[in-house]
């Protein structure tokens, strides 16, 4: 069965979740727990002085830093990302399988008005100007359809976490994103041999297997025939 890491890899490049399925260990270099780990200290963050924000992998200056996790402290899923109704749970669903960070329920078991269950995936890497990555995004639906097949309940969000820059992203399962997640799955399923290079890709750049794909990257300036 597929994994959400599956997911996200052939939403970048079917070719690379190729190379990597051939790999023994693809798991993350010990960098990227040290980054995620921010993700279970957000009260401790909220208050730390300069010096305790500088020995930690965050990419914001200690005052930059406080000040988005402040934002973050007044949304409505707060109270949930701090005390999460479950850690680091592995998800199996219909179709694919994988960890979420973190388990949140809407409101709390005192209120009338509580909604369902929706899952956070945490990444140790930066958020775009807006919204979430699409790798990104189709992991989140995935990990969302995992848990509303266990759950059998409905989960129509899911949160992606950046701890290292204090941003937590919203992903609604809309009918675009949810359509975006079927064609991977699709792809993924039918992954048999390599698929095709791309071609002239930024995401060539920094893929760990551009040499071992042997694809083609070419700067701008020979584009342009400089």
């Amino acid at each position: 069965m597929p994994t959400f890491s599956d997911l996200s890899r052939a939403a970048y490049c079917p070719r690379q979740l190729y190379y990597a399925r051939r790999d023994e260990d693809r798991g993350p270099p010990a960098e990227v727990a040290e980054t995620k780990s921010l993700a279970f200290r957000y009260p401790e963050l909220l208050d730390a002085d300069d010096p305790t924000l500088r020995e930690l992998p965050v990419e914001r200056s200690p005052e930059e830093y406080r000040r988005a996790l402040a934002r973050v402290a007044a949304r409505d899923y707060w109270e949930g990302l701090v005390d999460p109704e479950a850690r680091e749970v592995l998800l199996d669903g219909k179709d694919c399988r994988g960890i979420a960070s973190k388990v949140l329920v809407e409101g709390s078991d005192a209120d009338e008005t509580a909604g369902g269950p929706f899952p956070t995936l945490v990444s140790p890497g930066a958020p775009p100007e807006q919204g979430v990555w699409e790798p990104q995004t189709v992991k989140a639906v995935a990990a969302a359809k995992a848990l509303a097949w266990e759950r059998r309940e409905r989960v129509d969000r899911a949160l992606v976490e950046y701890p290292a820059h204090a941003v937590v992203r919203e992903v609604r399962l809309t009918t675009r994103r949810k359509a975006a997640y079927r064609r991977t799955l699709r792809a993924v399923r039918s992954l048999d041999g390599p698929p095709s290079r791309l071609r002239n890709s930024a995401k060539c750049e920094t893929c760990e297997y551009v040499t071992e794909c042997g694809v083609k990257t070419r700067s701008l300036r020979s584009l342009l025939g400089l």
